[in-house]
């Protein structure tokens, strides 16, 4: 009996998992290389800080919106969303791997305190307030638009035009609730390269809102 060869299916989910690795590395060492012009005058952030705060938040968002956006580019047959999947998963890996590298170069744990916590000075959003102080970290999950576990398994159970609808609405969330994030980052933090990407964020992830709603559109999503 023999093994059988790979498909081409399977060499390309391959490829894109490594790509994916080799992406957040390369974060990393964007992250290590930044900021070698600003460390002598900037304070470094402490680890109740709103750029602590936001980058382990934010990793932690990240890393279900890498997810999400894998699982549908490995069965979507719609070219388009394929290519938002993939763009959606290797902005936000490099990302990930950066803010992974502030906290490092910071000589912070990359967990502390309650999520959101560190939000709760800002304003203009609805993820702040004294409330913030008083979630779960499930409930903070909610409040960050991120999926359910069991929004996560119908994701998976899903297969075409449904698993593409089902994704759209997911990711749509998913931006909406990073956008406030970055947004307070930018009024409390001070670090440039942390305010960098804050912006980054806020900009790009509004015009793949604008981009996931056509796409709704376009593929007649309901509900």
């Amino acid at each position: 009996m023999t093994d059988e060869a790979p498909t081409g299916n399977s060499r390309r989910w391959l490829v894109i998992a490594v790509a994916l690795v080799l992406i957040g590395a390369l974060g990393f060492a964007v992250g290590r290389f930044s900021m070698f012009g600003t460390q002598a005058t900037a304070s470094t952030p402490g680890t109740t800080s709103a750029e602590a705060g936001f980058a382990r938040d934010m990793q932690v968002h990240h890393a279900q919106a890498i997810d999400l956006a894998m699982e549908i580019y490995r069965k979507t047959d719609d070219a388009e969303l394929r290519a938002l999947a993939y763009d959606i998963a290797t902005a936000q890996a490099a990302q990930r791997g950066e803010m992974f590298d502030w906290l490092v170069r910071w000589g912070l744990p990359q967990s502390g305190g309650p999520m959101m916590q560190w939000m709760q000075a800002s304003s203009g959003h609805e993820h702040g307030g004294a409330a913030a102080e008083q979630m779960t970290d499930e409930e903070a999950r909610a409040a960050m638009g991120m999926a359910s576990d069991d929004e996560i398994a119908a994701l998976r159970a899903a297969t075409g035009q449904e698993a593409d609808c089902r994704f759209l609405a997911l990711m749509i969330r998913h931006h909406e609730g990073a956008i406030p994030m970055a947004d307070a980052l930018l009024q409390l933090g001070s670090d440039p390269r942390a305010l960098q990407v804050a912006e980054n964020i806020t900009t790009g992830q509004t015009f793949e809102i604008e981009a996931m709603q056509s796409m709704q559109t376009r593929l007649g999503c309901t509900g």
